[in-house]
């Protein structure tokens, strides 16, 4: 007796359908799971037959044979289990065999006593059930409210297989669970940090503003305690919100990583991300022998920060010079070749010499010039191309730190103008495809969106004499001026835009010329 189900894997972040064949012979044999399982697959027949006879359910003394189609892509995780008890279940007969099934998609790790797991990638799973014409879903009860985002999709909660059994023989229906649009575009992101918090550093500030505004990536110096910190993790409070089909393609990515929280529905903040700068370059970027999302990937439409930039071994860092480029990361093994997405805003801090007082006012910096020299080369020629905005953050004074009236612009006020900024950019480009910030702008759209006046013009031209700019660096500081122009809804780029964005590159002759 043959039945026929759909269960889905994952590849990378996106998620594929599984045809589950289970065969039952009338005849003494074993139990034999083919088409292409890990280990976590095999081990599915152990239990399988466990929480079925658990459950109470009758397993049958046949002869079974479980093939999962198709049978030339590797299957991976314990998100079978569902699905192959289901099937053998229908071939003994204790699930009605006239109930249409084709339609559905079954997906859960089995505990011995029965209860349904909960399992990564639900999400992506349910993406390509509807991509496949599917209507309807039984995932665990805790990634159901994930699953739930994909429209067009009936989710139903599992939490154990005697209620999956009930509810496909009509005794005793699951309700399914759904999730609107609206509630997630009507939730407000609350942070507990704010803009407010940070005294003094007003030049720092507005640099954050305008990376923001125009998805720039930036690199802070300063001493120690100066608040490059403090500036880089208020950075997602002052970003636009999430769109809700930016939060699925977040969400996604975490779901697969295993990284969201049970019970959570969509990610509404934009993700913020501060690895350690003694990972590895797989940790970053992603791979192993089962590709998976590395923080790059997990930083997707948020913020990756990287503190003490320079202590990051460069063999790491230079991996970042692709991803920062493409927007994607492509991990090719030798079973399968996956794409990650990581369009992400870049935030490096750094002191400005090993020591951390080069230049300060009062703390005798105790390096050498070849030393300051040798501490700022760790940050390759390549990966400073791709900053567009350096600031440097002086030392505060006593009095910009006790005072306790300083009027200090809130998170909010902030991002309302960098909200404005962005649709201000955001109407100018409506026909670009692979355009959504100023940041990704390339030689073509600059020469077509960033038109100067003649004074902004004859200023470009001299700081390109006065300071050597490359090709490149013109690129950057016409890039920023494109978003300090949109902060002040400009369509022409002038003279103050031109000087404000110079100010922002003025750092590479300090320490890296």
């Amino acid at each position: 007796m043959l039945t026929t189900l759909l269960s889905a894997g994952l590849c990378g972040i996106d998620g594929f359908l599984v045809t589950v064949e289970c065969d039952a012979q009338e005849r003494l044999g074993d139990f034999e799971i083919v088409g292409l399982p890990d280990t976590a697959v095999k081990e599915a027949k152990e239990r399988v037959r466990t929480a079925g006879a658990n459950s109470g359910f009758r397993f049958p003394a046949f002869s079974l044979t479980v093939n999962l189609a198709p049978a030339n892509r590797k299957k991976e995780g314990s998100g079978f289990d569902v699905a192959i008890l289901t099937g053998i279940l229908r071939c003994a007969g204790v699930i009605n065999r006239r109930v249409d099934l084709s339609r559905t998609c079954l997906v859960g790790e089995l505990s011995l006593s029965g209860a349904v797991r909960g399992v990564r990638g639900a999400l992506s799973m349910c993406v390509a059930a509807r991509d496949a014409g599917l209507t309807e879903i039984f995932v665990p009860a805790e990634n159901a409210r994930e699953a739930a985002a994909v429209a067009g999709m009936t989710v139903y909660p599992l939490t154990d297989m005697r209620a999956l059994v009930a509810h496909l023989n009509g005794e005793e229906r699951i309700t399914p669970v759904s999730t609107d649009a609206a509630d997630f575009s009507d939730a407000p992101v609350e942070y507990t940090l704010d803009f407010a918090d940070v005294r003094g550093q007003t030049m720092a500030k507005r640099a954050m503003e305008i990376a923001a505004a125009g998805g720039h990536n930036i690199l802070l110096i300063g001493p120690p305690g100066t608040g490059k910190s403090m500036l880089a993790k208020r950075l997602p409070t002052i970003l636009p919100p999430l769109s809700f089909e930016e939060a699925i393609e977040t969400t996604k990515i975490h779901s697969v990583a295993g990284t969201l929280r049970e019970g959570r529905s969509l990610l509404t903040a934009r993700p913020f991300r501060a690895p350690h700068h003694t990972m590895s370059a797989v940790s970053l970027v992603g791979g192993g022998a089962n590709p998976t999302p590395g923080e790059v990937s997990l930083a997707h439409n948020g913020v990756l920060f990287l503190d003490e930039l320079p202590e990051f071994p460069k063999t790491v860092t230079d991996t970042l010079r692709q991803p920062l480029e493409d927007r994607r990361v492509t991990i090719t093994r030798a079973a399968a070749r996956v794409t990650f997405p990581c369009s992400f805003m870049m935030v490096g801090a750094m002191n400005p010499c090993r020591c951390g007082y080069f230049g300060h006012p009062t703390k005798p910096c105790t390096c050498s010039q070849a030393d300051v020299k040798r501490y700022v080369s760790r940050i390759s020629g390549p990966l400073l191309d791709r900053i567009d905005i350096e600031v440097e953050l002086p030392s505060l004074a006593f009095e910009e730190l006790s005072a306790r009236d300083a009027a200090t612009e809130t998170s909010a006020e902030v991002r309302a103008r960098v909200v404005r900024a962005r649709a201000f950019a955001s109407a100018r480009m409506q026909g670009e495809k692979q355009i959504f910030c100023n940041a990704q702008l390339d030689a073509a759209a600059i020469r077509r969106y960033c038109i100067t006046d003649e004074a902004a013009r004859t200023l470009l031209a001299n700081a390109y004499d006065r300071m050597g700019l490359s090709a490149r660096g013109y690129d950057r500081v016409m890039r920023v001026a494109r978003t300090i122009a949109d902060l002040d809804e400009s369509e022409i780029i002038r003279a103050p835009h031109v000087a404000e964005a110079i100010q922002l590159r003025s750092l590479d002759k300090k320490y890296w010329n």
